[in-house]
């Protein structure tokens, strides 16, 4: 009897079994199913950036292509197989589900798998609460107005092509060219925040604030919805929240096509490096002759040095008189006459149309559209700049060249924020939108988006005090900011009308 009650007992075992299998994989679908559908997402996430990274072509040898457009085909296909699972497991049909719950145990395997493999393709990806792109006067800034709002070490990098740290790039055209090796500016002189009379942050600085300098490294492909930016050397940062300071590049004249645009000793002011170049081109042409193209700030600038420097300085520019957007006729007289009194000649109402070079290939002639040929040894350009904007093309809204920021400096997506050269924004004293190329935009805008993110993220109301002058309710921060950045801005251009108005009371 008791061997064929255990028969009996083992039968029943063997024969329920596969039943029972079959009960345990369903009771897991349903969980496992969830658990495939977060890997899924995670490794879409990684396939985006992988490619991201193989579509700005940086690898450099980095990546095995090959194996990584296999691995991209794979999660294509596996990606298709678990599509065809989902459409299955919609049936609701029991024996469906019994065997598809199989299928999920060994896909939730293999999708771990892809994700290891995809995530050593990418290498170390570092992430950062904050990331300033950009290394100029505003990144400083912002980085200063971080550390005052609370920062912890390692929340913030600034990812700068610059091989040093931020500083104040109106002296340049400046105090670095002056001729004297003892008075000549010189960092760390300069850092910022120098120039609106705070402390220099030297590289120590950022270094004792938890601040990651990531200099030389030029950003190169950019996803705003994954917050991922790829370096040139393929190197993968992600965000939490991305500050745009990318600033402006100059407007050169081989842009144009101009003739011989490209030969030697033609010099644009933007970067330090475009200061040394300048500076040795003076010291081995010393009492040459120099041809500055433009009559603006950089115009006016380095032909003040170029003249102490001992050139034969010749200034060409196509407006009636210099600085024509913020000088008045008369102003701009007094100053054409000073240049001119210290043997600057000005040629007005004419533009190069090409430049003549020597056998080395150095520039030796400017020739205007006058017809007039000029002899030059040196050529400085400075005829404009272009905000760049080129890595957030379709991503962020756009207005007037610049991308389109509210009165806090944020952008059109969340998150993101924009400051100094490339932000378009909203100034109510003047009812309209504008983009403002100036250091003292670049300064207090950078401080004014730091200011946002910080309540942004405590909810808190920055309460500020009405002003009866300005006629402000005091009621919203937006209206304050938005004409405190330009309070600079506004006394020079109240203090030039004012000076008008003197000229023209005198006349009657």
């Amino acid at each position: 009897m008791a061997s064929s009650f255990n028969f009996v007992i083992g039968s029943a075992k063997f024969i329920f079994a596969p039943i029972e299998r079959c009960l345990n994989c369903k009771r897991n679908f349903d969980e496992n199913m969830k658990v495939l559908q977060k890997l899924l997402k995670e490794l879409n996430t990684v396939k985006e950036v992988i490619e991201l990274r193989l579509s700005a072509e940086i690898h450099g040898g980095t990546m095995q292509t090959e194996e990584v457009k296999n691995w991209l085909d794979d999660v294509q296909r596996i990606k298709t197989e678990i599509e065809i699972i989902e459409c299955k497991a919609k049936e609701k049909k029991f024996l469906s589900r019994v065997f598809l719950g199989k299928m999920v145990e060994e896909k939730v395997v293999e999708l771990k798998a892809f994700l290891r493999k995809g995530k050593a393709f990418l290498g170390m990806v570092k992430s950062f609460k904050y990331i300033i792109v950009g290394g100029g006067v505003a990144a400083g800034y912002a980085a200063r107005e971080f550390d005052r709002q609370g920062l912890k070490p390692g929340q913030l990098a600034i990812i700068s092509k610059e091989a040093v740290a931020p500083y104040e790039r109106p002296t340049l055209s400046k105090g670095y060219l002056n001729p004297n090796p003892k008075a000549a500016a010189r960092l760390p002189e300069f850092h910022v925040c120098v120039g609106s009379g705070g402390d220099r942050l030297l590289p120590d600085w950022y270094k004792e604030k938890g601040i990651q300098l990531i200099l030389g490294t030029e950003i190169v492909k950019v996803n705003l919805a994954l917050k991922t930016l790829v370096s040139a050397a393929g190197e993968i940062f992600k965000f939490q929240t991305l500050i745009i300071a990318t600033g402006s590049t100059v407007i050169r004249l081989t842009d144009f096509q101009v003739e011989g645009a490209d030969a030697k000793n033609m010099f644009y002011l933007r970067e330090l490096e475009d200061a040394d170049k300048l500076v040795e081109s003076i010291k081995m042409k010393k009492y040459g002759k120099a041809v500055i193209i433009g009559g603006g700030y950089i115009g006016l600038e380095v032909a003040a040095a170029m003249s102490i420097n001992d050139f034969d300085v010749t200034m060409v520019y196509p407006d009636p008189w210099c600085m024509p957007r913020l000088f008045t006729p008369t102003m701009a007289a007094f100053y054409e006459s000073y240049y001119e009194n210290k043997g600057i000649k000005i040629i007005k109402g004419t533009v190069s149309v090409g430049f003549n070079a020597n056998a080395n290939g150095e520039v030796k002639g400017v020739k205007l559209k006058d017809g007039r040929v000029l002899e030059a040894d040196i050529v400085v350009v400075g005829v404009g700049a272009r905000p760049l904007t080129a890595l957030f093309k379709g991503q962020l809204e756009e207005d007037k060249g610049g991308i389109k920021t509210d009165g806090f400096f944020k952008t059109s997506m969340p998150g993101v924020y924009a400051v100094g050269d490339v932000a378009t924004f909203p100034i109510k004293l003047y009812n309209e939108m504008r983009r403002v190329e100036h250091v003292d935009h670049a300064r207090k805008s950078a401080k004014h988006a730091v200011k946002a993110i910080k309540a942004n993220e405590t909810e808190t109301t920055i309460h500020y005090h009405r002003s009866q002058n300005l006629g402000l309710t005091g009621s919203k921060m937006e209206r304050l900011l938005e004409l405190s950045l330009k309070v600079g801005h506004l006394k020079k251009t109240r203090l030039l009308q004012k000076f008008q108005d003197s000229i023209l009371h005198l006349r009657t």
